[in-house]
């Protein structure tokens, strides 16, 4: 099973990054009222602006961890092609 490490824009253009397995249903999630991040559910609508598959959970979080934690606002704005 892949999983997908991806990246929001919400409504008041801030950047959300989370993993899943299904990204259809992840982002009818994070646009719902209950199974969102908490993060999201107060800044919604959101859009999916990148994501990429990894073959495991371990990989993708691995990524996941890299993109939250290591990169700028602009370097996430350049892997999205927006900068």
């Amino acid at each position: 099973m892949d999983y997908f490490v991806y990246i929001v824009r919400c409504e008041d253009d801030t950047l959300y990054t989370g993993i899943t397995t299904d990204l259809q249903r992840r982002l009818q999630e994070h646009n719902g009222p209950d199974k969102g991040a908490k993060y999201t559910r107060v800044r919604q609508p959101v859009t999916l602006v990148y994501h990429e598959s990894h073959p495991d959970r371990s990989a993708a979080s691995k990524r996941e961890y890299a993109i939250k934690k290591r990169m700028s606002r602009a370097e996430k704005l350049s892997l999205i092609g927006v900068a």
